[in-house]
């Protein structure tokens, strides 16, 4: 995929589609830092019922699997980063204004197909841009989402302590990303993906090409698609339960409920550093160091009442593990979509939403997987069994050849 080229500078260009990316984390975390106190407005005490509410998020996600790639191919990303942008601030000021717990479903079901959209042509645009300006941007646009989801973590944590209701949180949030979204609009570029050809070097129009790769995808898609499946399973265990993990297994009290922010602040740092370390390391040690740090990180965080006494030291404790996940699975994401644009010979449009489609079966999963086995067991249980996934991650990483430097 190539980029056709505004008559902007390049910097100015990054920093355009960049700013996208700040829009998309700061809607997330927004999102999720509310989530105990949504949950506490529709009464959903029961972890099961709650999990299969959360549920409907990933279903939305992979309801729009086949729609991103038709859509962005169709459109072009810089259509569909807005409108998919928008809709995603429009998902979020509905959440807030629910009124019972179906209408709260169906929006959820709908933040996750915007949720999607978003990220499909987001990445798109992303990897469009590192072509263009020939230098590896994604894992510093991703650091960007990182960055402003850290600051809606944040935002939200004083929202709760200054007792603002989350429908009015969440519709000032909503106006400044439409608005932030007028506005940058014009630094968004236009995809134009070379036309197939024939053997005689014609230009071939029946293009069956789309139909083909997906019945018959690259095994290296394949290879990164299972790490992202994993690496999602890890970030749902977070960003959907790490709130509830400090009201409902440690029982913090609201001025500690820090597990979320910790979390997004050490994903933020590990983001902005996963450049640094792949000059230092390469990709794949990367990979394999995130999956280590993943694994300890869940491990610290199940680690049993008894071994801290004081509220103060639970915390601590708690939080120092979400740290570690946090900068554990910051390179996840941005290494294996630059590795798909470094190695796959997919299109690009079409090799994300096949990557999309393997990777958001661990979205599917999460929910009902964390809520029953903390039903039979605990919410602690869960964890632990999530942690194992960082232990696949360093093997898979270690040993397949998609990983190789």
């Amino acid at each position: 995929m190539q980029m056709h080229h505004f008559t902007y500078p390049k910097e100015r260009i990054r920093l355009g589609v960049l700013s996208f990316f700040l829009m998309q984390g700061l809607c997330f975390s927004t999102w999720a830092s509310r989530i105990p106190d949504i949950k506490a407005v529709f009464a959903a005490d029961d972890i099961l019922f709650w999990s299969w509410i959360l549920f409907l998020i990933p279903v939305g996600k992979f309801v729009a699997i086949p729609l991103a790639g038709l859509l962005v191919s169709r459109l072009g990303s810089r259509i569909m980063v807005q409108v998919s942008v928008l809709g995603y601030a429009a998902a979020l000021f509905a959440i807030g204004a629910a009124s019972n717990v179906y209408v709260l479903g169906g929006c959820l079901f709908g933040f996750g197909i915007c949720w999607n959209l978003c990220d499909i042509s987001l990445n798109t645009q992303g990897i469009g841009i590192e072509r263009l300006t020939g230098r590896p941007v994604m894992a510093t646009f991703h650091g960007g989402w990182s960055l402003a989801a850290c600051a809606g973590a944040l935002s939200g944590f004083l929202m709760i302590l200054w007792g603002v209701p989350v429908s009015w949180h969440f519709s000032l949030v909503a106006a400044v990303i439409a608005l932030s979204t007028l506005f940058g609009r014009k630094w968004l570029q236009e995809d134009v993906e070379p036309a197939p050809v024939q053997a005689d070097g014609e230009e071939r129009k029946d293009a069956p090409a789309l139909l083909s790769f997906v019945r018959k995808p690259e095994r290296l898609l394949l290879e990164l698609g299972l790490v992202s499946l994993f690496a999602l399973i890890v970030e749902s265990a977070m960003f959907d339960w790490s709130g509830v993990y400090f009201k409902s297994v440690i029982h913090a009290p609201d001025s500690l409920q820090v597990g979320f922010l910790t979390f997004m602040v050490m994903m933020t740092a590990g983001r902005f550093l996963t450049g640094w370390a792949y000059g230092k390391l390469g990709k794949q040690k990367v990979l394999q160091l995130g999956g280590f740090l993943i694994f300890c990180g869940f491990l610290i965080s199940a680690l049993p009442d008894g071994v801290a006494t004081s509220m103060t030291a639970k915390v601590a404790v708690i939080s120092s593990g979400f740290m570690l996940v946090g900068l554990g699975i910051s390179c996840m994401v941005p290494t294996v979509y630059s590795l798909v644009g470094a190695k796959s010979g997919t299109p690009v449009g079409i090799a994300l939403t096949i990557l999309s489609s393997i990777a958001f079966v661990g979205s599917l999963i999460a929910p009902p997987l964390i809520g029953l086995v903390s039903d039979m067991f605990s919410l602690r249980h869960a964890y632990m069994l999530v942690g194992l996934l960082g232990l696949c991650i360093l093997l898979m990483a270690t040993f397949r050849r998609a990983f190789k430097n």
